[in-house]
C-alpha cells in the first residue's frame, strides 16, 4: 500500500467531509454515497402506526391537513419513512411539540394524558427501532477530522514544539454548539492544503531545534532603555526618579517601548521589576495592560500579554508570552475607570516636561526595568530529539545502517502519529519513501523528515478510525484524551489500551479522574468553554463607548478568566450541578468587583488577582451575582454591544445550561428591532410574537428566563432601566416558565431551576458527550444519557461525576 493523501484516501472510502463528496459524480453514485454515509433511506416509506391515527385525526388535522397547512406542516400527506433522516426529524418534532405540551395549542380541546401517551408510545417504537439501526448499522459520528485547536496541540505534543499553529488553518464551523461536530466539518483541497503547509513548518521547527538546538536570547532593560526616543511620534514612557512610569494617557500605542523589540518570532519570558502602583486610590490597585505588537498605525493590532496589577508595594511581575518578530511591547493603565490625563503635546506625541502627574493625581504604573529571555515552554531541546529520533544516535546511525534506524525510528513515530498499533504492511509505504530519499543523496534527517511528512498527510493522523459498534481500545484512548486533554493519548493510556484494559468500567474512571488533575485538563477547559459557552466570541462585538465608557481591555479579559476558573473549581471539586445557575461564591478580582458594584459584599485582596469569594445573602435573597448566568462573559457574549434581547439570551440559558432544545424560527417572522430610546421595553415589542400562534408556543419557553436577565445591561451591570443614564422604561424581570412556575425576578428564577439539579445534569451531559463524540444526541441516545446522570445523584449530581458518568457511557463508548 502506497502513503496517500487523505484526498486519495478518500477516493477508495468515500467520506462525507472529502471535497469528492462535492465533486461532479453520477446520481446513481451520489445517491449510494448519501445513502452510505449520510443514513438516508432507500427502502419504502413505511405505514403509521395505527395507534397514533386517531390522535392525528382528533387534535392535528383540522389545522395541519393539505388546505390549512399551518406552519408549513401538512401531516395528511406527511410519508411515515423514519429510516429516512429528514422524514424522522420531522416527525420527532411532532412528537416532541406533543410532548412538552405545544401542541395541540392551548385554545384548542387538550387530550388526555392517556390519550397523548398512547399517540407518543405509539409514535416512538418504530422511530426508536430505526435510530438504532441506522446506529448499528453507521455509528452516532460519521467521518471526524481533528478540529485545528486539536490538530495544533497534537503537534505540540508529537514533536515537541510550540509554534502557534491555528490561525493558520482555516476556522472550524459551529454545528450543534460544537467545532468538533462531525457534520459541519468539511476537508476540501484548499483546507488539505492548509493542513500539509502548517505540517511541513512544524516539521521544520523541530528538525532544526534537534539538530542545532534553540535559539537564545535575553535582553535587560533599564528604566532609560526604555524611555529612549526613536522613529516617529514619542508614546513612552515618564523616566522620572529612577523609575519607569506611564500613565492613564488614553492615546493609541501609549506605553510603548521600541527597546523591547523582539528579533525573531517566539516564547519569551518577560520579567516587570519591582513594579508598583502610583495614586491607586481607594481602588487598592491599579490595573494595566501589558500587550505586544508593532505599535504603530500600520498594523494596529495588539496581543495581550497579560493583566498587571499594580499594588502600594513593590513586586516583580513574570509573564510568558508568543510574541512575534518585530513587535515590542505596551504596557499602560488600561482601567475605564480611572481618571483621563491629557498628553501634554500635539501631533500625536506625549511630554512630560514641566509636569509632574503624580502630585497632580494622576494614577500610574512604575517599574524599574524589564527582562525578555526567549523560552520553549513545551519541551526542551532533548525532549524534542527523543520525540522524533528515539533512543537513536542519529550522527552513528549514519555512518552504520542508516535503513535500519531509518525503519526503526519510522515505526516508533508512527505509531505515535496513528495513536494505534501499525503492522509492517502498513508502515512500508513510509520506509520506502525514506529509503528512496537515502538512495536519491540525501541526508538520513531529510529522508526522515520525507516520511514524517508523509505520516502527518494520512488519514490515520488527520482523522478518527472508528468503526461501528463498540470502540476498541485504541479508539477509546484517542477519543478520551481529545475529550479531556484536546490532544493525543499520553503513554499510560496507549499502553492500558495495548493490554486491553482501558474499556474496563474502573480502569477507565480511574483515568477521567487522572487526566482531569493534569495540568493538561487546562486545555479541556478553555475549548469546551469556549465552545459551549461561547467563550471564543468574546470579540466578536465592541460595547457602545457612548454607552459603556468604562468597559475596558483589562474588564472583558477578567471575565474570560472568572468563567473559566468557576468551571475548572466546579469540576474540581465536584460541585453539584445546580451551581451553573446559583452559587454562594464567585471568582472576582478588584476589577470585577467595581464592575459588579460589590465593593460593600466581598472581600477582595489586592495584588491576588483573580481569587475565589464567598457572595453575601441578604435576607433570605439568592445573591445577585453567583452561578454562570450572571457573570460578565456569558452576558457580554448573548448581547450586541448595546441593546439585549431576552430572546437571544432566552436560547442560550435554554440550550446550554437548561438542557432545552429551541428550533429555529419559522420562516417569514422578522426580527425584533430593539427601541434605542429604551422607551419601550423589549417584552412589549414581544408581545407581537406572542400573538402569533406559530411563534407563542416557542416563545414561551425561550423568554423567560432571558426576561430573568434583563436587569444586566450588554456588559453585565445591573440596571433598574432601559435607556442611556436608566431614563428609559423600567426593566420589569417577571415572568411564567413553560410549566407554569411564576417567578417576580431573578432570584425567585433561580430558586426554581436550582430545584432542577436532574434536568440539569442532563443538560450538562448531552453538552458534554455532543463536543467528546462529535455528533449531538439522538433519539435513541436520551434513555442511555438518563441512565448514566442518574448514577451521579448520590454525588448531587456533581459535575466531575458527570463527565465521568458520560465517559464511561454506551454513548461515548460507541461510534
Amino acid at each position: 500500500m502506497e502513503p496517500v493523501s487523505f484526498l486519495r484516501f478518500s477516493s477508495r472510502f468515500p467520506n462525507p467531509m472529502t471535497s469528492a463528496f462535492t465533486s461532479p459524480a453520477s446520481p446513481v453514485l451520489f445517491a449510494l454515497l448519501a445513502a452510505t454515509f449520510l443514513g438516508l433511506g432507500t427502502g419504502q416509506a413505511a405505514e403509521l402506526p395505527k395507534e397514533v391515527i386517531p390522535f392525528l385525526e382528533n387534535h392535528c388535522y383540522e389545522c395541519h391537513d393539505d388546505v390549512t397547512d399551518k406552519g408549513d406542516l401538512n401531516l395528511l400527506d406527511l410519508a411515515f419513512d423514519p429510516n429516512n433522516p429528514a422524514n424522522f426529524k420531522r416527525w420527532l418534532r411532532v412528537m416532541e411539540r406533543v410532548e412538552d405540551g405545544e401542541m395541540p395549542p392551548e385554545k384548542k380541546p387538550r387530550p388526555e394524558k392517556a390519550e397523548s401517551q398512547k399517540f407518543l408510545a405509539g409514535l416512538s417504537a418504530p422511530m426508536l427501532k430505526a435510530d438504532k439501526q441506522d446506529v448499528a448499522e453507521n455509528g452516532r459520528v460519521r467521518g471526524r477530522r481533528l478540529t485545528r485547536v486539536q490538530y495544533e496541540y497534537t503537534l505540540h505534543d508529537l514533536l515537541g514544539i510550540d509554534l502557534p499553529l491555528q490561525e493558520q488553518l482555516p476556522e472550524d464551523p459551529m454545528s450543534n454548539g460544537f467545532e468538533t461536530v462531525a457534520a459541519g466539518q468539511q476537508l476540501s483541497h484548499h483546507v488539505l492544503a492548509r493542513y500539509l503547509d502548517v505540517a511541513d513548518q512544524a516539521l521544520e521547527e523541530a528538525f532544526t531545534r534537534a539538530l542545532k538546538g534553540d535559539a537564545e536570547y535575553h535582553k535587560s532593560c533599564t528604566p532609560e532603555d526604555l524611555a529612549e526616543k526613536t522613529r516617529g511620534n514619542y508614546r513612552g514612557p515618564d523616566l522620572r526618579e529612577g523609575e519607569s512610569r506611564t500613565w492613564s494617557i488614553s492615546m493609541q500605542f501609549f506605553g510603548r517601548m521600541p527597546v523591547t523589540t523582539v528579533p525573531e518570532d517566539g516564547w519569551y519570558r518577560i520579567k516587570i521589576k519591582q513594579v508598583r502602583s502610583i495614586n491607586e486610590g481607594d481602588n487598592g490597585s491599579v490595573w494595566g495592560t501589558l500587550r505586544s505588537g508593532t505599535c504603530y498605525s500600520n498594523a494596529p493590532m495588539l496581543y495581550m500579554v497579560g493583566l498587571v496589577e499594580a499594588t502600594p508595594e513593590p513586586r516583580d511581575l513574570v509573564y510568558e508570552a508568543w510574541i512575534r518578530k518585530g513587535h515590542m511591547l505596551e504596557l499602560k493603565p488600561n482601567d475605564g475607570e480611572l481618571k483621563r490625563v491629557p498628553p501634554g503635546a500635539t501631533g500625536g506625541n506625549v511630554s512630560f516636561k514641566g509636569r509632574d502627574l503624580e502630585k497632580e493625581g494622576a494614577p500610574g504604573i512604575a517599574n524599574k526595568g524589564i527582562e525578555i529571555e526567549r523560552i520553549y515552554p513545551n519541551a526542551d531541546r532533548k525532549t524534542v530529539r527523543k520525540n522524533l529520533f528515539g533512543d537513536v544516535n542519529l550522527e552513528e546511525a549514519a555512518k552504520n545502517e542508516p535503513e535500519k534506524a531509518l525503519d526503526q525510528m519510522i515505526a516508533r513515530f508512527a505509531r505515535r502519529a496513528f495513536r494505534r498499533p501499525v503492522d509492517t504492511a502498513a508502515l512500508q509505504p513510509y520506509r520506502d519513501l525514506g529509503r528512496q530519499a537515502l538512495s536519491d543523496g540525501e541526508s538520513l534527517p531529510e529522508a526522515l523528515k520525507t516520511s514524517y511528512r508523509a505520516i502527518l498527510c494520512s488519514p490515520r493522523f488527520l482523522t478518527f478510525l472508528e468503526m461501528p459498534g463498540k470502540l476498541d481500545d485504541h479508539a477509546i484512548a484517542s477519543r478520551l484524551s481529545y475529550a479531556l486533554w484536546v490532544s493525543m493519548p499520553d503513554w499510560e493510556l496507549t499502553k492500558l489500551a495495548n493490554e486491553g484494559k482501558l474499556h474496563q468500567p474502573a480502569e477507565l474512571k480511574k483515568q477521567v479522574d487522572r487526566m482531569l488533575k493534569d495540568k493538561r485538563s487546562v486545555r479541556f477547559v478553555n475549548s469546551f468553554t469556549d465552545q459551549w459557552l461561547k467563550l471564543k466570541e468574546i470579540d466578536f462585538t465592541t460595547p457602545d463607548t457612548r454607552q459603556f465608557p468604562t468597559f475596558d481591555p483589562v474588564l472583558q479579559e477578567s471575565m474570560v478568566q472568572e468563567t473559566r476558573a468557576y468551571v475548572t473549581e466546579l469540576i474540581r471539586q465536584n460541585l453539584g450541578v445546580e451551581k451553573l445557575v446559583d452559587s454562594d461564591f464567585a471568582f472576582l478580582n478588584g476589577r470585577l468587583e467595581r464592575h459588579y458594584w460589590l465593593e460593600d459584599e466581598v472581600q477582595i485582596k489586592h495584588g491576588e488577582g483573580l481569587q475565589k469569594v464567598n457572595l453575601k445573602r441578604g435576607k433570605g435573597e439568592l445573591p445577585v451575582r453567583g452561578g454562570l448566568v450572571t457573570q460578565g462573559a456569558i452576558l457580554k457574549v448573548t448581547a450586541d454591544g448595546t441593546h439585549t434581547s431576552p430572546v437571544v439570551r432566552g436560547v442560550f440559558v435554554n440550550e446550554r445550561i437548561l438542557g432545552l432544545h429551541i428550533p429555529p424560527p419559522p420562516p417569514n417572522v422578522p426580527a425584533i428591532e430593539p427601541d434605542i430610546r429604551g422607551a419601550t421595553s423589549i417584552r412589549d415589542q414581544l408581545e407581537k410574537h406572542r400573538n402569533n400562534e406559530s411563534c407563542a408556543s416557542c416563545h414561551q419557553k425561550i423568554d423567560p428566563p432571558g426576561f430573568a436577565l434583563e436587569n444586566f445591561d450588554p456588559v453585565g451591570r445591573w440596571r433598574k432601566s432601559y435607556g442611556k443614564g436608566g431614563k428609559g422604561a423600567p426593566v420589569n424581570p417577571s415572568g411564567v416558565t413553560k410549566d407554569g412556575a411564576e417567578f417576580e425576578d431573578l432570584f425567585s428564577w433561580k430558586e426554581i431551576f436550582t430545584a432542577r439539579d436532574e434536568q440539569l445534569a442532563k443538560g450538562f451531559a448531552e453538552q458534554f458527550l455532543t463536543y467528546a463524540t462529535g455528533a449531538p444526541i439522538r433519539f435513541s441516545d436520551r434513555e442511555t444519557v438518563a441512565s448514566a446522570v442518574a448514577t451521579t445523584k448520590d454525588s448531587g449530581y456533581g459535575i466531575r461525576s458527570i463527565l465521568s458518568a458520560s465517559v464511561l457511557s454506551p454513548v461515548f463508548l460507541n461510534k
